[in-house]
């Protein structure tokens, strides 16, 4: 099966002031280097505002999940290599 040809997509607008040109963006205080390639996060060169490049809707959802299980990850880390400063608290 032949794969879709992307080169003949629509681009998509901006939601926030319709601008056609994005600017890939490769880290985030939220995810760092990964989020972003993660969630297609890209911003709009005219207003700056952030959105996923596949839908042009707002990532806020995905990145308030990706933050949550980071959080659980890297805390269920500290705590199997870490105890001893948890117990701290």
């Amino acid at each position: 099966m032949k794969p879709p040809d992307l080169s003949a997509a629509p681009a998509l607008l901006c939601p926030n002031c319709g601008g056609a040109e994005t600017k890939n963006v490769t880290f985030t205080w939220w995810g760092g280097a990964l989020g972003p390639k993660i969630l297609h996060h890209v911003e709009c060169a005219k207003c700056g505002a952030g959105y996923n490049s596949r839908t042009g809707k707002s990532n806020a959802t995905g990145i308030a999940i990706y933050v949550a299980v980071m959080t659980i990850v890297f805390g269920l880390l500290a705590w199997k290599f870490m105890p001893g400063i948890l117990r701290a608290f």
